[in-house]
């Protein structure tokens, strides 16, 4: 059996204040071109299908299509829940969906299988949605459900206690953090990092493959437990990540290969650091003008209309981090001292400046504008 690895893809997120949705639709598009070039039998997508729990309506109808298209390559499909998705709005119509697509959100479920058949007899589909530890207390009374280590090491013992019933062999979906992963995959800032939300690696012994979701990154955390990442880039923190899922070959005896397929990067994204007058100048950076941009400015003090002056430059500048370098050393003085030092108004005025520019007082053209004024002179007379 074939199986393509895919998750989060966020529909419906957007970049810096820019839609997204355009570019996922021709990412996913490519895909789905994938699931039929390499006959995919089965697409797994491991949570956060939405970006919000309160999807617009255009994030729904490109989820129609895209799952209507990948239906009619022949696979079939099997959709959890993450924790950005509405579990319930996920799922209310899967009922009603055609035969061969399969959504699971319902906790309760997670130890009753998709089974799909290939040559080799069934293999059995476990899906685990999101489990927010608060939730699902009421749904098993009887055990300690205080972390997601918790949560997801019970779901697998009934996992494990059907897996035994049935046999044959069975892949696991789950939208969780693993514990293994670096932080610079891009993890995600509902569920936290520290101890009691990381999940062991042990909690998925058994089956031939997890297919993983949550980490914008793609991993390989044992042979047979991977996250896919996200098919877009959706923060600069990615930029290095490739974007794509993982083909999945499973054989008589179970997992047999693994093979990453790489999908397109409708737009590179790239970070650039200087001064704001050596991004606008260097020709070094004419390479990036189609690129997303996030401009790390390194002047001493603020400039005027950076955005504005950027995006005449760079049009999809959709970010910048001010970065101060070469500031002036405190004297420790205050700015009540300051002023009791100044001997004249011009002088009183560039204290000002330099403690409102936190370092950088006035420039030669700026005290020359401020002796005029000073002095009374009105503009006329200085322009004469």
């Amino acid at each position: 059996m074939r199986i393509l690895h895919t998750s989060d893809w966020h529909i419906g997120r957007s970049f810096h204040g820019h839609q997204t949705l355009d570019a996922l639709r021709g990412v996913l598009a490519t895909l789905t071109e994938q699931v039929r070039e390499h006959e995919v039998d089965v697409v797994v997508i491991a949570g956060d299908v939405f970006d919000s729990a309160t999807p617009a309506a255009a994030c729904y109808t490109l989820l129609t299509d895209v799952l209507r298209d990948l239906s009619a390559t022949g696979a079939q499909i099997v959709v959890t829940s993450g924790n950005h998705d509405n579990a319930a709005r996920l799922g209310f119509l899967a009922p009603l969906l055609r035969d061969g697509i399969h959504v699971i959100t319902d906790p309760a479920t997670v130890g009753t299988p998709v089974s799909l058949n290939d040559e080799h007899g069934p293999v059995h589909f476990y899906g685990i949605p999101y489990l927010e530890p608060i939730v699902v207390r009421s749904i098993w009374p009887g055990a300690a459900l205080r972390t997601q280590e918790q949560a997801i090491t019970h779901t697998m013992g009934l996992v494990e206690a059907d897996r035994a019933e049935r046999g044959g062999r069975s892949v696991v979906v789950s939208h969780c953090f693993a514990a293994g992963v670096e932080p610079s995959h891009g993890v995600e800032r509902e569920i936290r990092q520290g101890s009691l939300d990381v999940v062991p690696l042990s909690a998925f012994d058994g089956p031939d493959y997890i297919a993983l979701g949550h980490i914008h990154g793609r991993s390989r955390l044992a042979e047979h437990i991977r996250y896919s990442g996200a098919p877009l880039h959706y923060s600069f923190s990615e930029a290095d990540k490739p974007r794509g899922s993982w083909l999945v070959d499973l054989d008589a005896d179970g997992l047999a290969n693994v093979e990453w397929l790489e999908l397109p990067v409708p737009r590179p994204l790239v970070t650039l650091r200087g001064t704001l007058e050596e991004l606008l100048t260097d020709a070094a950076h004419d390479a990036h003008v189609a690129a997303w941009v996030c401009a790390v400015l390194t002047d001493a003090t603020p400039q005027p209309e950076p955005m504005r002056r950027l995006q005449q430059r760079f049009p999809y500048c959709a970010t910048i981090q001010p970065d101060p370098q070469n500031r002036a050393a405190d004297d420790g003085l205050s700015y009540r001292s300051r002023v009791q030092q100044t001997t004249s108004d011009p002088e009183l005025i560039d204290t000002f400046l330099t403690l409102v520019r936190e370092g950088e007082g006035a420039t030669d053209d700026e005290r020359e504008l401020i002796a005029d004024v000073v002095a009374g002179r009105t503009l006329a007379e200085v322009s004469a």
